[in-house]
């Protein structure tokens, strides 16, 4: 995929992971073309710089990755004994005790974190391979438009480890629990119509129109005010917590908040 960020002076741009920001659009983009933009800790560490970079202008983000894979899942070095050199192997992670390991694992789901802030709205345009990793990584962003040759997969179980990069919780709420039941479990592969038909994708586009697709989202994003936005995404996120009764509070005092935001009159 051409880089449509490749005019602007990058804010960050350092293992595997470069942020650009043109206003009130930023666009975080995998760099490890060459190796189908595997993860790795360092990346994950550059990914939540990136999110603590962002300035407040900035109200819509683009995840996409470089070549022809969105992201292959886990650098296979770190399945090695020896590991990445200077990361702590899985071996090193499972002689840790239970608040060392817990603070590592937390320290990882970082990166897939941030996207789903209330003062953001991120989309992930997603080609070729999304595996593991890769696939929480789509999953972490509130949308996505995917090309017409991806493939999604969880392989995580049928190496004897659990998805642990926050993926399970959107996976869960997209496809309901039995279907991610069966993703996670037997590790097969999820195209383009089954990912569109199933709700894990918002829009399914040929591979050469997937800039352009996520360009034209980017933009009816932003022409909505923002602060509705705000308090809409963060209706629509709390909903699941909330009963019927306490959703219609929720709605009420936020109607409250707008109202009188546009009236120029203080609470």
């Amino acid at each position: 995929m051409a880089s449509p960020d490749q005019d602007l002076a990058p804010a960050l741009d350092k293992d595997g992971v470069r942020l650009t920001v043109d206003d009130t659009l930023a666009t975080v983009t995998l760099t490890r073309p060459a190796k189908r933009n595997a993860q790795s800790p360092a990346l994950w560490r550059a990914l939540a710089e990136a999110g603590r970079s962002l300035p407040g202008t900035v109200r819509v983000v683009v995840l996409r990755g470089e070549g022809k894979s969105f992201s292959a899942g886990l650098d296979r070095q770190m399945f090695t004994p020896d590991g990445i050199p200077g990361e702590p192997t899985f071996t090193d992670l499972a002689r840790r005790d239970d608040a060392e390991l817990d603070a590592s694992i937390a320290a990882f789901q970082e990166a897939f974190t941030w996207w789903r802030r209330n003062d953001l709205v991120s989309v992930a345009a997603v080609q070729g391979h999304a595996i593991g990793a890769g696939f929480q990584l789509a999953l972490a962003c509130d949308l996505r438009v995917v090309a017409d040759d991806v493939q999604f997969a969880m392989r995580e179980t049928s190496l004897g480890i659990v998805p642990d990069l926050t993926g399970t919780h959107p996976l869960v709420e997209l496809v309901g629990y039995a279907r991610a039941l069966e993703i996670c479990v037997t590790g097969r592969f999820v195209g383009a119509e089954e990912a569109v038909s199933c709700g894990l994708a918002n829009l399914a586009v040929p591979v050469g129109e997937l800039d352009a697709a996520v360009r034209d989202l980017a933009g009816a994003l932003l022409a909505a005010p923002r602060d509705a936005v705000v308090e809409t995404k963060a209706l629509l996120r709390g909903s699941g917590a909330r009963s019927y009764e306490e959703q219609c509070a929720a709605e009420r005092a936020a109607q409250a908040r707008r109202l009188r935001d546009l009236a120029g009159v203080g609470e």
